[in-house]
């Protein structure tokens, strides 16, 4: 792909592109309540942190007003029946922490305690959403534990919410581990014979689990481990194993990085297949998440710097300013769920501008590009 023009900033070039394409219609991106806007607005809270840019956090605000109204009721349009829907609760508080607003705080209870009657299986690990009965999808277990790691940090309850995420991050890990090889496959059914995709049962029928390993879907979890561990408290009695979980999961994404592009394969573990293809949102997010962990002192520098290095590289050569002037996304998917085998993950169609990709790039380029940051 041939780049005319490279901004000093990736991450700036990519949030006021997104502003340019959210203007506030009802065909926006971001006109609706779910992970999508979430997780994007989460990126564009980093630029604005790292900035200090007050319009960042006006825009951040319009769009989240959309949906709260004077007393901190949400309106028309939230339904936190999925753990998709409830991800936005983390910018929420953020909005609470910037302004001292009591809308914020009260729209944020509401999120904190829809977790409580959100249906579980038999070992506390929450469903997708209420519809897809015994499901625990890798998806869902960074959508659910942002805002309650959000909501211990800054409002309260803080114990039960920790809890909570580690418990999420745990039994999935419990279910969902590959081998040794420190990398997780995309979903676990408590009832094997029920899930199906495209008339296709998708679990394996004697574990439950499905098939492959989704660059995607363990970025999201890579991204969860990195951010538990930063808020988690030293002293919790369970945060060595979340701690471990990360590190293996690192050393695994170390291994499986390709070092021709620098990026990481649709499906992570098998980059030796000829038809598989590497994705740049799981890759910006395996980015994010083990240049977070040198920050915090979790990873040696000397053994993933160069990882990091890579992978920024990786995805910025997947990123492209075009003739308007915005910046375009290019090599992932959209909206892909839990898929039957390793044809339908890799053959799944490509996005430009795929939501997920969109947010994971500027989650990734925000923190390597910020002021400070080697």
């Amino acid at each position: 792909m041939k780049k005319t023009v490279v901004p000093e900033s990736w991450a700036i070039a990519l949030s006021e592109t997104i502003m340019k394409r959210n203007p506030g219609t009802p065909q926006d991106r971001l006109a609706h309540w779910g992970y999508v806007m979430g997780y994007t607005l989460n990126g564009l809270e980093m630029v604005a942190l790292s900035t200090g840019e007050q319009r960042y956090w006006d825009f951040i605000q319009k769009v989240i007003d959309r949906f709260i109204d004077e007393k901190g009721n949400f309106t028309t349009g939230v339904r936190l029946e999925s753990l998709d829907n409830v991800i936005p609760g983390n910018i929420v508080v953020g909005l609470y922490e910037r302004t001292g607003d009591e809308r914020y705080r009260t729209a944020a209870g509401i999120i904190r305690r829809a977790f409580d009657s959100f249906p579980r299986n038999r070992d506390g690990g929450f469903w997708h959403n209420l519809k897809l009965t015994g499901e625990m999808w890798i998806d869902g277990v960074f959508m659910g534990a942002m805002p309650l790691l959000r909501y211990a940090k800054s409002i309260g309850d803080a114990a039960h919410c920790f809890d909570e995420v580690v418990k999420q991050i745990t039994v999935f890990a419990g279910h969902c581990l590959k081998g040794n090889s420190g990398l997780y496959y995309h979903a676990w059914a408590e009832q094997p014979e029920l899930p199906l995709v495209n008339g296709k049962h998708w679990a394996d029928p004697e574990t439950g689990l499905s098939r492959e390993v989704w660059s995607e879907g363990l970025g999201w979890y890579a991204l969860i481990l990195a951010e538990t561990l930063a808020v988690l408290p030293k002293n919790h009695p369970r945060r060595s194993e979340v701690l471990d979980i990360y590190l293996r999961l690192a050393a695994g994404l170390r291994y499986t990085q390709d070092r021709v592009s620098g990026c990481w394969f649709q499906v992570v573990d098998k980059g030796s297949n000829p038809d598989n293809w590497t994705d740049n949102s799981g890759s910006a997010m395996f980015t994010y998440s083990i240049q977070k962990g040198i920050e915090m002192g979790l990873l040696d520098s000397r053994e993933f710097a160069l990882v990091v290095k890579r992978g920024y590289a990786g995805i910025v050569a997947n990123a492209q300013i075009n003739n308007a002037g915005l910046l375009d996304i290019y090599s992932a998917c959209q909206g892909l769920g839990v898929q039957a085998n390793y044809s339908d993950y890799i053959n799944f169609p490509k996005s430009v501008n795929a939501n997920e990709a969109v947010a994971g790039f500027l989650w990734a380029t925000a923190l390597i590009e910020k002021p400070g940051s080697k």
